[in-house]
């Protein structure tokens, strides 16, 4: 929240930028764009309980501590003990403060029914006392609480205006940077406190609200106006806690997220090859379904693995409670038990009607700066908004995202819905990667289905698997799909048997018709042998016809020569005669 910066339509100031005090109230000056003006006066307006006098201690305090800048309290309706009293359990030790002299708290009750008008009203003995205890300790920081009590006591609203412009210029001259607390006026209208007068004379207005919704009370803080600045215009919510006034992480204007290229595993490997790789560090998986899918399982392998590679994991439950998911999550086998005892996981679980949006948002915020979690669980987040509206809710979980986004953390969260629409909290648009569960019934079983509705940055697989708990962790089956539609469950183990007795009876038959044609090959190899070898019988056959002819003639031939020898006669074969 720290490197939150609130930007307007230009990048930089075309001016130069009015001179501010920090209040040193975590979120306010960034709200503020870096805290209140410095040597003006600022109003803070509210209604009882809202937490006015508060705020004004804490920028006393945080001057005094923090910016080595004095300051007075003059306090109208509590005595110094009693104010003192009020804020020691928040570490505010007044009365030490005033022992070093950077505090001067100055209390006057005064009961309207008290005080009798006569003759013209002004405030020169309070600018008097109040100007004898700024210079005793060199003060920069004012609060008054509240002026307005002893405008009170007088009706006439034009003495009032102008005892009241005084006031303001009064403090102006002197550069002291102050808060005036005001109530919440009953005239109705624009009206922001009881004479209408104080938001128009000061330079800067704050209103606190205290509301009750659905029997949760819920406290917001809204800037009104600013003169010379620009500022955030929401409602941002803020908390009263033992760590004092807290106005808790607001939504990231510029959007300036870091982007990690670094993958983090989910726990699950095909998971993690759906998903190209796994999670982008830092990123926000949502995964959502009806009860029963199996969300939380996701979650719990997420923070495994993180805990599993050295890091530190932090899961936020809203329902169930810790021992019940440690005792759920070993029937997976994910025993997350060493982790806690290691300090590695912390799990911390409340009912979602226990406190109000902004405290559960606070107590996240707690958490990550007790944890530094490099991995985080929100479990069951929908269950958010059976305490207050849905636009209160989802502008809450986008400030945890923001919250988590801000400083690198992988998330994840898990939302009950069905569908492609998240029925009770529409953050999809808010997530990196969103994974849905789903139940089918089919052949009297009930069977899960995983399905990857989007992943920005990355490829990722666009096919259904069967999302199966086992005794060793989560399991992505493929489901089978054909003719008859996406099968799972039984119905997908009697396909695949069914399948691979039909490739049993095809190999079969193949092994069977190799066989023959093994067998006919062989017959045939054998028949051409024969032949061949009757082919070369006749062959040499012939050779020894055509050998024996030869030999025939030759003798024929010597045996005629010889005669013709014997005889003295002509050895031509046609007796001499001319052919």
């Amino acid at each position: 929240m720290e490197s939150t910066i609130l930007t307007t339509l230009t990048d930089q100031p075309v001016g130069p930028t009015l001179d501010k005090t920090p209040t040193g109230i975590s979120g306010l000056d960034q709200i503020t764009g870096g805290g209140l003006p410095r040597g003006r006066v600022t109003l803070v307006a509210g209604s009882a309980g809202a937490g006015k006098t508060l705020l004004g201690l804490n920028f006393l305090v945080a001057g005094a501590r923090e910016y080595d800048e004095p300051g007075v309290l003059m306090t109208f309706e509590e005595s110094a003990d009693k104010v003192a009293s009020n804020v020691r359990s928040l570490g505010f030790d007044l009365d030490e403060l005033q022992r070093k002299g950077m505090l001067v708290v100055l209390a006057f009750r005064v009961d309207p029914s008290e005080i009798t008008a006569a003759g013209d009203f002004d405030l020169e003995p309070i600018f008097a006392i109040l100007a004898d205890a700024i210079e005793r300790v060199g003060a920069k920081r004012v609060v008054l609480d509240t002026i307005e009590v002893i405008f009170g006591a007088f009706g006439d609203d034009t003495i009032v205006r102008s005892e009241l412009i005084r006031l303001v210029r009064w403090l102006d001259d002197r550069g002291i940077t102050a808060v005036l607390i005001g109530e919440r006026g009953n005239r109705g209208g624009d009206s922001l406190t009881r004479h209408g007068i104080e938001e128009y004379v000061t330079d800067c207005v704050i209103v606190l609200d205290h509301r009750v919704t659905a029997e949760i009370s819920t406290r917001r803080l809204r800037v009104v106006k600013y003169r010379g600045s620009a500022h955030g215009t929401n409602e941002y919510p803020f908390l009263i806690s033992a760590r004092g006034f807290t106005v808790l992480p607001i939504t990231s204007v510029a959007l300036d997220y870091a982007a990690s290229e670094d993958r983090v595993s989910t726990g699950i490997p095909r998971l993690d090859h759906m998903l190209g790789g796994g999670m982008f560090r830092g990123s926000t998986l949502m995964v959502s379904g009806t009860a029963g899918t199996g969300k939380t399982s996701v979650g719990a392998h997420m923070v495994n693995s993180a805990c599993a590679r050295g890091e530190h994991a932090l899961m936020v439950l809203l329902e169930e409670s810790p021992e019940q998911v440690l005792r759920n999550m070993q029937s997976l086998g994910l025993d997350l038990r060493p982790w806690v005892e290691a300090g590695l996981l912390r799990i911390w679980a409340a009912r979602p009607s226990a406190f109000g949006l902004e405290t559960h948002l606070a107590i996240l915020a707690g958490l990550i700066e007790e944890e530094k979690p490099s991995v985080a669980v929100l479990d069951g987040i929908a269950s958010l908004s059976n305490t207050t509206l849905d636009a209160e809710v989802t502008s809450s979980v986008a400030r945890q995202i923001d919250l988590l986004k801000t400083r690198g953390i992988t998330s994840v969260i898990t939302a009950l819905g069905q569908g492609e629409d998240v029925s009770t909290v529409s953050v999809s648009a808010m997530v990196d990667t969103w994974l849905q569960l789903r139940n089918i019934e089919a052949n009297g079983e009930r069977n899960r289905l995983l399905f990857v509705l989007k992943s920005r940055g990355t490829s990722h697989s666009n096919q259904v698997r069967e999302f199966v708990l086992t005794d060793h962790g989560v399991e992505l089956v493929d489901v089978y799909i054909g003719a008859a539609g996406v099968l799972a469950g039984s119905a997908r183990v009697t396909q695949q048997a069914a399948e691979r007795d039909e490739e049993l009876r095809i190999a079969e038959e193949l092994a069977r018709r190799r066989r023959e044609l093994h067998r006919s090959v062989i017959e045939r190899e054998a028949h051409i042998v024969a032949t061949q070898d009757q082919l070369d019988a006749e062959r040499t056959e012939i050779n020894r016809i055509d050998l024996r002819e030869g030999h025939l003639v030759a003798d024929i031939e010597a045996d005629r020569s010889t005669m013709a020898a014997r005889r003295w006669a002509d050895a031509s074969p046609h007796n001499g005669e001319t052919l």
